[in-house]
């Protein structure tokens, strides 16, 4: 259940905090009040899209903060799979902070990616926003709210049938690529034989290139090396091992009057050692790295060698030997054609049974399921006033498997006696596909454990004794589950457990949206308002509360 809703710098709010209800709570106001505001906020929170210029330009940031209450052993636990721990209470947060053009989504405190909150949104509300319905127009979407509808047991045979699909496929794809004539076949097997003999022929080890390329350094550098070498060996045996070995006779000279000076005299002795060490040292160094040219060019050869490798093969010396090894398998496949193609036919053929097989089990749990579907719809339809209304689903067998089974499913309609059932794409008018909508929605509600519902001016195109039944649907559904309606009809309004108002006003020269709870009293008069308008009459007011007055009584009934 959605307990709060808090927004602050979006559009004309400057801060508002709704505190929701069980039930049904209703939003009216003025056209341009701000009530589109309110739902794009939520959808905002939820993960959805930042609207263009959304936060308000005089202030530093803007946030949207939803705080639910979730009782629903079900959704807990799947929200624990999901690693949303601290749920103390069950008490859950989803914030969404838009500063410039960065943003930042927390659930309990804890930054989050859009995808996960979409994820989590998805457990917690659904959202009928405004022309939601146009989607039942779009015949894709039909056997989408079918499965969605008997997901316990569909969701399990659409995974085997997409992992059927795709193992499928890619046999196909291998048996595709492996199907060419003679032809065609001795290029590739040329081609390949000479790839397979250039990486073969060139025993490449793995980090040879690192240790070519530190020895090209080397080599290319060798003549300033071998000079600085000599110049040091030449310093230190010209006159530095003297001048040292000369400092060490003084000092041992004098040694046997002062202890310290033979301590001095000793270490002195180690600089020398040091450095005849190193006079060794460089005289060996200058004898083994003397190299010619025939070296340098053997080297060179080998370093372009493996960088041309590199450049055909791969990045590494690892992928070009992976690479190698790759074409070694091909090689032997294509060498071996007629008898891999042949095990690849047998394959695909196996996994064509079971992929049919998987598909007609998805269809006949689809069909089960549309039977109970179907009747549960056409019972809501009936509430909604479609009082002769015929409704079915229709199945029809594609001619090509796909990830989601072989079905191409959709919902047919009759409004009227006599009238043969068509698809809803082709008979239902606007105020029609709302109430086709409202209905599923309805049955939905309930194999979902999604607690709270929001509809978005649900009401398109409806008036009358309809615009009553779908008042007294909403209610119904708001006996189980919370229910956030945005209408502008009084018929629904009156059904509130809950109203609020929303309203455009200025302060301090500057508009701002807010939003406030009405009391009995308020609340006539907003329906008041919505039954007569412009001008609000004694006659109106006294509707207005014959109205309400009335919606008390089928509440009850």
């Amino acid at each position: 259940m959605l307990l709060n809703l808090h927004i602050k710098n979006m559009a004309l709010i400057d801060e508002m905090d709704i505190q929701f209800d069980n039930h049904l709570n209703i939003l009216t106001g003025e056209t341009g009040a701000g009530k589109s505001i309110v739902i794009d906020s939520i959808l905002l929170a939820l993960g959805g899209k930042i609207p263009k210029d959304f936060v308000r330009q005089d202030a530093e940031y803007g946030l949207v903060e939803l705080m639910f209450l979730v009782e629903d052993d079900l959704v807990l636990n799947r929200l624990q799979e999901m690693d949303i721990m601290d749920l103390d209470g069950g008490e859950l947060i989803l914030s969404r902070r838009i500063v410039g053009n960065r943003n930042v989504c927390k659930v309990n405190g804890e930054t989050v990616t859009l995808t996960k909150v979409k994820e989590i949104a998805s457990l917690l509300l659904d959202l009928h926003a405004q022309h939601e319905h146009q989607s039942l127009l779009v015949p894709a979407n039909h056997i989408k709210l079918l499965d969605r509808y008997g997901k316990d047991n569909i969701d399990v045979l659409k995974d085997a049938v997409s992992a059927l699909y795709k193992e499928y496929t890619l046999i196909k794809e291998d048996l595709l690529s492996h199907t060419m004539n003679e032809e065609e076949k001795r290029r590739r097997l040329d081609l390949m034989e000479f790839e397979r003999n250039e990486i073969t022929n060139a025993n490449l080890t793995l980090d040879e290139d690192e240790q070519l390329e530190l020895q090209y350094r080397k080599m290319s550098n060798s003549k300033n090396i071998t000079e600085s070498v000599m110049k040091s060996y030449q310093y230190v045996n010209d006159s530095a091992y003297e001048i040292v070995d000369r400092g060490v006779r003084e000092l041992l000279s004098v040694a046997s009057f002062d202890e310290e000076l033979s301590s001095m005299a000793d270490m002195l002795t180690t600089v020398s050692d040091i450095m005849s060490d190193f006079s060794k040292s460089a005289r060996l160094y200058l004898e083994e790295n003397n190299y010619s040219e025939e070296d340098f060019r053997v080297l060179e050869d080998r370093l372009n060698q493996v960088n041309h490798l590199k450049a055909k093969y791969g990045k590494t010396i690892e992928e070009v030997l992976a690479y190698g090894e790759q074409l070694d398998a091909e090689y032997e496949k294509l060498m071996n054609q007629e008898q891999y193609v042949d095990d690849l036919k047998k394959r695909l053929s196996v996994t064509e049974q079971n992929l049919e097989h998987a598909c007609k089990e998805l269809s006949d749990e689809r069909k089960r399921v549309a039977k109970d579907l179907v009747q549960r719809i056409k019972n809501a339809l009936v509430d909604l006033n479609f009082l002769d209304v015929q409704f079915d689903m229709i199945f029809e067998k594609n001619e090509k498997y796909g990830s989601q089974g072989y079905d191409n499913s959709y919902f047919v309609i009759s409004t009227n006696v006599g009238e043969t059932m068509k698809p809803l794409w082709q008979v239902a008018s606007g105020g029609e596909l709302s109430r086709i909508m409202l209905a599923m929605k309805s049955c939905l509600a309930d194999v979902d454990n999604i607690e709270t519902l929001i509809f978005d001016e649900i009401d398109v195109g409806i008036s009358g004794r309809t615009a009553q039944m779908v008042a007294e649907k909403i209610h119904a559904i708001g006996q189980n589950h919370q229910v956030i309606c945005i209408t502008h009809l009084p018929q629904i309004a009156a059904m509130a457990n809950q109203h609020y108002l929303i309203e455009k006003k200025v302060e301090s020269g500057k508009t701002i949206t807010s939003i406030s709870k009405l009391d009995q009293e308020a609340e006539v008069l907003e329906l008041a308002r919505l039954i007569g308008g412009v001008k609000i009459t004694d006659t109106v007011i006294e509707s207005a509360k014959e109205m309400k007055e009335l919606a008390t009584k089928a509440k009850v009934n």
